[in-house]
């Protein structure tokens, strides 16, 4: 196919009105295709835009600004002609006109002056790195399978990648500023997206026979895992991986969302997102740039148990990675602009969460589950409330930090190209100073519900389906009888074949897509059905769950081609689990986390294939309890509630997205 890029003259714009909390900018324009000699040009000036925290965009409409919660750049390159995309969402309560000013201000500098020698280096690094981390895996966006097609496809040679690899590197900032003149000085469609108005309603060769027969799966492999302890406490544990030059870190603290209890809930969540926004020594921005100088990648955040800082860096650059990884460890400043930045956003993330049924029904089920008091009460985002978020003060992040970062109750995971007598010396230097000590314990006590089941109701008006969750507490991850559980789990509702999946969808069509999940955890995790359902199918769909969920403890339990199914998705996909080293490392951080011997996953597939029918019925008694649940429904109320009724399935009660109650019952 020849190629065609339709060049635009002049400029363009729509307006678009949708059910979203803030404003939108896009600003799109046609430039070449895939493999033209311009398209590593068109990649490197997007990253210039919006790669990183000291990227023009990012920097000014996010950080300096703070406008906008979050802008974009990329280049959307096709077979014969491609787009060119900025992104940028408006700050609630600020124009989107100021966001656009500031945007077309930055892209006629980028025009004007081109990139500064510090950009062209950094943006090369990023691609560099992104392409060994991508070409990592077999499929997937970025891997193998996907580099080769590309090539052959648009290219018509599955190894263009090693001319572009060049390009990217021999790519000059006049080079980038002609580009940028030639394509994104003209011709751009602006496209707004705004929130619907707050309105009310009106009171009116081979044997081709048959097909070839799939050879025998490889064997499961998991890394051998290497064990130490530094002299601070800070326990090692380090899976050799060396067939890519890269490393990965993660720190785990014993802390996540659960050690807010008794404190601000949300004070955990973004305590660890401005772990990276200032040092002693490093400003955000310093940091931004070193580690993307360095092809590195810095993460922190929390989960349930516990919260993490990771990285990732390239081998030949482990050093320096490490110098700025342990600095933003040790030594957080929580700078009092970033930290209120920070919590105008977490806000707006909160209203995000409210303004959608999965939201809504995530924040409030843990309390319903656990009950007031217990650590994992809190909403499974770990954003906490509004009210808590306003009451969060810098002071609180600081004592956080003091009180839940001691190297005695963490351990640091390391995966890749390195071995045991590499990494604990550099660690044990580079954290010598971090003291040990006590950290709180956390009410994870085992919770029983009240022998029936509740619903609660929370009204979304207008809503074209209504989201149904239903929990209840089931064993921790750590119990001997795992691998029957997630058996079950795999008849029940989680996979695409499961029954609940193929009764809500495949038979009756009234969901896309209906599952059930375990929210893993130290200590009673839930076990969670999910079913968005047609408006006018709630009820109906209510009685089919009820259906399931009774059908597997009596007189419909797994037979035995669903065990064969199950057995076979879980075990033949173990293989393609850990191409990646951020995989790898994830499942060594559930190893630490859940406590999990360490030979967990290498005895995984036989303990599953050992499974019975009588192992996996009696795991279905041990976590599904249908007479402990909680249903959450949310919904247009005034098209559900007496279909509700009606089912007489437990008292019903509504509530709003923080699970307050409200009248009406």
């Amino acid at each position: 196919q020849e190629a065609w890029v339709a060049k635009r003259s002049g400029s363009q714009r729509g307006l678009m009105q949708d059910r979203v909390p803030q404003a939108r900018l896009y600003k799109v324009w046609n430039v070449p295709h895939w493999s033209s000699p311009e398209a590593e040009n068109l990649m490197l000036l997007a990253e210039v835009l919006s790669s990183g925290k000291s990227s023009r965009l990012y920097k000014r409409l996010v950080y300096d600004e703070q406008i906008a919660t979050d802008v974009t750049a990329y280049a959307d390159l096709r077979e014969i002609g491609g787009l060119f995309v900025v992104q940028a969402t408006a700050r609630p309560g600020d124009d989107l006109a100021k966001v656009e000013r500031a945007v077309n201000q930055e892209i006629a500098r980028l025009l004007a002056t081109g990139p500064t020698a510090g950009e062209m280096q950094r943006v090369k690094t990023q691609f560099r790195a992104g392409f060994v981390r991508g070409v990592e895996r077999i499929g997937g966006f970025g891997g193998k399978s996907d580099v080769l097609a590309q090539g052959e496809v648009f290219a018509g040679r599955p190894d263009f990648y090693k001319g572009r690899l060049g390009r990217v590197q021999a790519a000059t900032a006049a080079g980038l500023r002609g580009t940028a003149n030639r394509w994104l000085s003209d011709g751009d469609y602006t496209l707004e997206v705004v929130p619907y108005g707050d309105y009310q309603t009106a009171a009116s060769g081979a044997d081709r026979s048959k097909l070839p027969e799939p050879g025998p799966p490889p064997d499961t492999k998991f890394p051998e895992l290497q064990r130490a302890t530094l002299a601070n406490g800070l326990q090692i544990v380090l899976a050799e991986r060396p067939s890519i030059p890269q490393v990965q870190v993660n720190l785990l603290l014993d802390a996540g969302f659960a050690a807010d209890q008794g404190g601000v809930p949300g004070t955990a969540s973004l305590a660890m997102a401005m772990l990276d926004e200032g040092t002693r020594t490093r400003n955000a921005v310093q940091i931004s740039d070193e580690l993307a100088g360095l092809g590195a990648n810095l993460y922190a955040g929390s989960e349930l148990d516990v919260s993490t800082v990771s990285l990732e860096a390239l081998k030949d650059k482990l050093d320096a990675s490490l110098a700025v990884y342990a600095d933003v460890i040790l030594n957080p400043s929580f700078p009092n602009a970033d930290f209120e930045r920070l919590k105008r956003q977490r806000l707006a993330q909160i209203q995000q969460e409210k303004a959608e049924p999965v939201g809504m029904a995530l924040r409030v089920l843990p309390g319903l589950l656990y009950g007031e008091g217990h650590a994992y009460a809190n909403p499974w985002t770990g954003s906490g409330t509004e009210a808590s978020t306003a009451r969060i003060g810098r002071g609180d992040l600081v004592k956080f930090h003091a009180t839940w970062f001691r190297p005695n109750h963490a351990t640091m995971v390391v995966v890749g190209a390195t071995t045991m007598a590499e990494i604990r010396p550099r660690l044990e230097r580079l954290f010598a100073g971090w003291k040990p000590g006590d950290v709180p314990a956390k009410n994870i006590a085992k919770v029983e519900r009240d022998a029936r089941p509740t619903v609660y109701l929370l009204d979304r008006p207008d809503a074209i389906q209504s989201l149904i969750l239903v929990g209840n507490l089931a064993p921790p991850k750590a119990n001997p009888n795992e691998p029957a559980i997630e058996t079950m789990n795999q008849v029940l509702g989680g996979s695409f074949t499961s029954r609940i999946n193929m009764n809500l969808r495949e038979n009756k069509h009234w969901s896309y897509g209906s599952f059930t999940f375990f929210r893993d955890a130290r200590a009673q995790r839930p076990f969670v059905v999910y079913a968005p359902v047609q408006t006018d199918k709630t009820a109906e769909a209510i009685v089919e769950l009820r259906k399931e969920l009774r059908g597997i403890l009596t007189d419909r339990p797994p037979t035995a081609e669903e065990l064969s199914r199950a057995t076979s998705e879980l075990t033949l996909t173990l293989p393609g689990s850990w191409e990646t080293m951020g995989a790898v490392a994830g499942s060594v951080s559930n190893i630490v986390t859940f406590g999990l011997e360490d030979r967990y996953y290498d005895t995984y597939a036989d303990k599953v294939r050992a499974q019975t029918l009588e192992s996996v019925s009696a795991a279905a008694r041990e976590a599904v309890r249908p007479e402990r649940q909680v249903w959450v429904v949310v919904g247009d109320r005034a098209k559900i509630e007496a279909g509700l009724r009606r089912l007489k399935l437990g008292e019903i009660r509504f509530i709003d997205a923080d699970g307050k109650p409200l009248g009406g019952a």
